[in-house]
C-alpha cells in the first residue's frame, strides 16, 4: 500500500474472539432480521449496531486516499488455517478463514468469531445486516418463477424449490470520491425535422458547451470478487446479482461476524490497485450522467471532447452485503451453466435466470413465423408481392423467440451504478456558445455522441497489485 495512502483503523483492537454477551458472559449471540439488532440468546439481552470507526462523512473534505483497514491488500501469503484458543474453555478450535470467520468450539460449544481485520481479505470495515426474511425471500423466488413457468426446462421445474434459497454475505468496495471536473465538447438542439427525397433529415443549432464543477460520489458500489466481476461468463449468470442493486449502503454499521451467525459468505479476492482502471471509468460514467440535467436543452445530445476528472480524495471501504441467492446448475451437453434467482435482502429487489426449454420455444416461434407468413398470402396472395411488406411478416417469430428469451435469461439486466449511485454537484459553472445552424443531417443525433457512454463494465482488472 503507497505511503501516501490513509489507513481507518476500523477495527476495535480487541481480541479475535472476545466476542460474548456483556450481560451474561454467554458466547450464543445472533443477528436478528426483524430487530435489526444482536441478541443473546441465553438472556435475551438486544445489542445496537456500532458505527464503522474514523469514516468521513463530509465527502467535501477528502483530500487524499482513505482507506479502511479491511480493504488493506490481501496477504497472498496469509495462512488461511487458523488457530484459536476458546477464551472459554481454554481449548484449541481451528476457523478455515477461506470460508468463514466463525466456528464452534467442540468442548463448550461456544461460537467463536472473528473480529479483527486479517491479511487475508475475509474481514471487511462494514456489514449491511440483512432485512428480508427468508420466508419473503422465498415468496419472492417463487413469484419470479411461476411467471416463468411456460417455457421452463421440464427438469428445472421437476427440481425447483425456494426451500433451496441461502443467504450469503458478498464481497464489495465502497467508494466516495471528491472530485473537480471540467467537460467541454459540441452539443445541437433540434430545430426540425423533414423528409427530403424520400429520406429523413434535420435541422439543428450547434454549440460549444463548457462545464466545470465540483462533486462528490456516495458510495459507489464494486464487486471484490474476481468471479463476481465476470460479467461474461457463459458459465454463470453473474449479472443476476450485479443487477439486484443498489443497496441502501447508507446504513452499514461495523462489521461483527456475529451478523454472519445463519448465513454463508464470499471472500474478498481483489486489491484496491486491481481496481483502479474500472473504478475510474465508472467514477467518469458518474460524473458524465450527473451532467444530465444541465444539458437537457439540447435533445440531439452532446458529444464531449474533453473529460476531466481531478480526484481530490477518496475513500475506500470493505464491505459485506446481503442476498438471498437460489442457484440451479443446468447440464448443456458438455457444459454446465450456473442459474441465479437473486434477492436483495434489504429491498426486496428480485431477478433472475430460468433454464429455458429451448425446443419448445423454437417450435412455438416457428409456428408463429408460419402462421404469419400464411396470413400475409391470404391478405396479399402472389400476383402483388411486396418485398418490404413481406419482410415485416417475417418478424413476428423473430421478436416473440427474443422477448421470450429475455424474459428467462436477463442477460442484460445490469446494475445502472451511473444512475443510482449518489452524487452531489456544486460550484456549477456553465459556458455554452453558438457555433451554427447544420442543416439536412442524415442522424437524429449529433456526431460523437457520448453523453450516455458507460464504459466502466467493459474494462477489465489491472493485473499489477504493486502499484496502488
Amino acid at each position: 500500500m503507497n505511503k501516501d495512502v490513509e489507513i481507518i483503523e476500523t477495527g476495535d483492537g480487541v481480541s479475535s474472539l472476545k466476542n460474548q454477551c456483556p450481560n451474561c458472559g454467554a458466547r450464543e449471540l445472533k443477528f436478528n432480521e426483524e430487530k435489526g439488532k444482536i441478541f443473546c440468546l441465553y438472556c435475551d439481552s438486544t445489542f445496537d449496531p456500532k458505527e464503522i470507526d474514523g469514516i468521513e462523512k463530509e465527502l467535501s473534505n477528502l483530500n487524499k486516499k482513505r482507506v479502511g483497514s479491511g480493504a488493506r491488500d490481501i496477504d497472498t501469503n496469509f495462512n488461511d488455517i487458523m488457530t484459536f484458543r476458546c477464551p472459554s474453555c481454554s481449548a484449541e478450535v481451528v476457523v478455515d478463514t477461506k470460508t468463514s470467520t466463525q466456528a464452534r468450539c467442540h468442548w463448550c460449544h461456544g461460537i467463536l468469531t472473528i473480529n479483527e481485520r486479517i491479511d487475508n481479505g475475509a474481514v471487511p470495515d462494514a456489514i449491511l445486516p440483512f432485512k428480508v426474511k427468508k420466508e419473503e425471500a422465498m415468496t419472492e423466488i417463487n413469484n419470479f418463477v411461476s411467471k416463468r413457468q411456460f417455457y421452463a426446462l421440464p427438469q428445472f421445474k421437476k427440481d425447483f424449490t425456494a426451500d433451496n434459497t441461502f443467504g450469503v454475505y458478498f464481497p464489495y468496495l465502497l467508494v466516495d470520491v471528491n472530485a473537480h471536473c471540467k467537460f467541454s465538447g459540441e452539443a445541437e438542439e433540434l430545430i426540425r425535422s423533414y423528409t427530403l427525397n424520400k429520406k429523413r433529415r434535420y435541422d439543428a443549432k450547434a454549440y460549444n458547451i463548457e462545464r466545470e464543477f465540483d462533486i462528490t460520489i456516495d458510495d459507489l458500489t464494486i464487486e471484490s470478487s474476481s468471479d463476481r466481476l465476470n460479467k461474461k461468463n457463459s458459465n454463470k449468470t453473474n449479472n443476476i446479482i450485479n443487477s439486484i442493486m443498489p443497496f441502501d449502503t447508507e446504513n452499514c454499521v461495523k462489521f461483527e461476524s456475529n451478523y454472519l451467525v445463519g448465513y454463508t459468505s464470499e471472500k474478498r479476492d481483489i486489491n484496491i490497485s486491481n481496481l483502479k482502471d474500472k473504478s475510474n471509468a465508472e467514477i467518469k460514467d458518474v460524473v458524465r450522467a450527473s451532467l444530465k440535467d444541465s444539458i437537457k436543452m439540447y435533445n440531439r445530445g452532446v458529444s464531449w471532447k474533453k473529460e476531466e476528472v481531478n480526484v481530490l480524495g477518496s475513500q475506500w471501504i470493505a464491505a459485506y452485503l446481503p442476498v438471498w441467492l437460489y442457484s440451479y446448475r443446468q447440464k448443456e451437453g458438455n457444459n454446465e451453466v450456473l442459474h441465479y434467482i437473486a434477492v436483495n435482502a434489504r429491498t426486496k429487489e428480485t431477478m433472475g435466470s430460468v433454464p429455458i426449454n429451448k425446443s419448445k420455444l423454437f417450435f412455438v416461434s416457428a409456428l408463429i413465423e408460419i402462421l404469419s407468413v400464411i396470413v400475409y398470402f391470404l391478405l396479399f396472395g402472389t400476383k402483388e408481392f411486396v418485398f418490404w411488406i413481406f419482410l415485416l411478416f417475417l418478424l413476428p417469430g423473430f421478436l416473440y423467440h427474443s422477448s421470450i428469451y429475455k424474459k428467462y435469461r436477463n442477460q442484460d439486466k445490469r446494475h445502472r451504478y451511473e444512475k443510482e449511485t449518489k452524487n452531489n454537484i456544486t460550484n456549477l459553472v456553465s459556458n455554452d456558445s453558438f457555433i451554427e445552424v447544420r442543416k439536412k443531417l442524415y442522424s437524429s443525433v449529433i456526431y460523437g455522441r457520448n453523453d450516455d457512454l458507460v464504459s466502466g463494465d467493459s474494462v477489465k482488472l489491472n493485473q499489477d497489485e504493486s502499484k496502488n
